[in-house]
């Protein structure tokens, strides 16, 4: 599973960061970026910034996805 997160949708509400601080992050920007062992991929983000999750997150990665207020947590799967 691959994660990413579309800044121009995030609210900066960080639900995502509280539910899984392992794959997700805000930045000084107050946005949402994802992380990939321990690297945040914010250059470029959106799409560009795709992470690998680890199979021990993925459950909370859909949740994030889910609770988002912004809707912008984009899952790819394998």
């Amino acid at each position: 599973m691959k994660v990413w997160i579309d800044q121009d949708l995030c609210t900066g509400d960080g639900l995502c960061e509280e539910i899984c601080p392992s794959v997700f992050t805000l930045l000084d920007d107050g946005l949402a970026y994802v992380k990939q062992d321990g690297e945040v991929k914010s250059n470029p983000g959106g799409a560009e910034g795709v992470a690998d999750v680890p199979a021990e997150f993925e459950d909370a990665v859909v949740e994030a996805s889910e609770e988002c207020p912004g809707e912008c947590i984009f899952i790819v799967r394998d």
